[in-house]
């Protein structure tokens, strides 16, 4: 597996070429429509792997504000938890910026629950068509908006592909 390990204030930042389905981890984060419906991509493999409760369970707490998250239970994932990531409306368009909150969101929340292993996938890049370079910059200026983090010991980028690597690598 492609790996690069970076240390940013004191948490460890993994970049890796994965699955993020099979992450063992306290929380998977999911690039979520601000309905929640989860369609294809990675949203799309988390139902799958995960079941549908997890989409259940999200519907009942949307829709709610782009940029915003919430947290539903993992169902089958090795994961507790999964953090829905809003980084896109009905117009299935997105921002840097908008992936930049929605990351500081996703760590806020995760603090909250007191999550010390998070992964989290390349964040509107699928439909969003934000491009890989911008969502790299962007998810890391989330990251370092929200430092320090007390409980949260390791963030795990976790991509698909050689060019979303390749991207998450010069970002970090």
């Amino acid at each position: 597996m492609d790996e690069q390990i970076h240390d940013i204030g004191g948490i460890r930042i993994r970049v890796i070429k994965g699955d993020i389905t099979e992450q063992e981890c306290c929380a998977v984060v999911n690039a979520a429509n601000n309905h929640l419906w989860m369609g294809s991509g990675v949203a799309g493999a988390l139902k799958k792997a995960g079941g549908a409760d997890i989409e259940r369970e999200a519907l009942e707490k949307g829709p709610i504000e782009i940029g915003s998250v919430v947290e539903t239970k993992a169902g089958h994932l090795s994961a507790k938890w999964v953090i829905h990531a809003a980084v896109m409306g009905q117009k299935l368009q997105t921002s840097a910026e908008i992936v930049s909150r929605a990351t500081s969101n996703a760590l806020r929340l995760s603090e909250r629950l007191g999550v010390k292993r998070i992964a989290l996938p390349a964040l509107g890049t699928g439909v969003g068509a934000l491009s890989m370079e911008d969502c790299a910059r962007a998810m890391r200026s989330g990251v370092e908006s929200v430092l320090p983090l007390k409980s949260i010991e390791e963030i795990i980028f976790v991509l698909f592909g050689p060019r979303a690597f390749n991207a998450f690598k010069s970002a970090f």
